[in-house]
């Protein structure tokens, strides 16, 4: 899962995307509405979590624009105001959920999770393959009732690879979706990935690589 943080308290960003990526997301971050918005356009994200109060492009013009272009990201508006006027308000500008501030961080994660189903057509909170298993909202998987000890990245990429359904996922799309915007398009990180999780998962194999397109379970 790929989620941009758009806050510009740089310390509370931090702490959130660190957060996020213990929870075995990818996260870009930005510091102020016009560079999360530039992020938005030249990425693709699962959830947005937008902070209201932004300097150079308001928040509540950062989601205006968001909805306007169309995309599919989730939206999920952060403010330090509580009211009900300030709920209804951000919720009528096009943002998917409102959490205000200060919040506990489990419930930003589980609400980050739910938006993201969302963002997808039809994808149950819980994946089955045979006998993996892998439960999106707790953030875990297992084989054969055996637990998966997954890095981030080992579990976006099981993740994006079940969610498909049997399609094949290029090597491309998964540095797309699994990692961030420093990721180097160049390395070989995603076969080095693969390779991990084929290990993790044992026996019998059940990641194919087809030859010049990618890779299906």
């Amino acid at each position: 899962m790929r989620v941009l943080v758009i806050e510009d308290d740089e310390e509370l960003a931090e702490t959130v995307a660190a957060g996020l990526r213990d929870a075995r997301m990818a996260v870009d971050v930005a510091l102020d509405g016009q560079a999360g918005l530039a992020r938005a356009r030249i990425n693709e994200y699962e959830v947005i979590v937008l902070d209201r109060d932004l300097p150079v492009v308001h928040g509540d013009e950062v989601c205006t624009r968001l909805v306007a272009a169309g995309g599919r990201s989730r939206i999920l508006m952060l403010t330090g105001a509580a009211s009900n006027d300030e709920l209804i308000g951000g919720l009528g500008l096009g943002a998917d959920d409102y959490l205000p501030k200060p919040f506990d961080f489990p419930v930003l994660v589980a609400r980050i999770g739910a938006l993201a189903r969302r963002s997808q057509p039809s994808i149950p909170p819980v994946l089955e393959h045979g006998d993996i298993v892998l439960d999106t909202a707790s953030r875990s998987a297992r084989r054969a009732g055996r637990p998966l000890e997954l890095r981030p990245k080992e579990f976006g990429v099981l993740e994006l690879l079940m969610a498909a359904g049997g399609r094949v996922v290029s090597g491309e799309e998964l540095l797309v979706r699994v990692w961030d915007e420093n990721a180097d398009p160049f390395t070989a990180s995603v076969k080095i990935t693969i390779s991990r999780l084929r290990a993790k998962l044992g026996d019998p194999p059940v990641i194919e690589t087809v030859t010049r397109a990618g890779y299906r379970i």
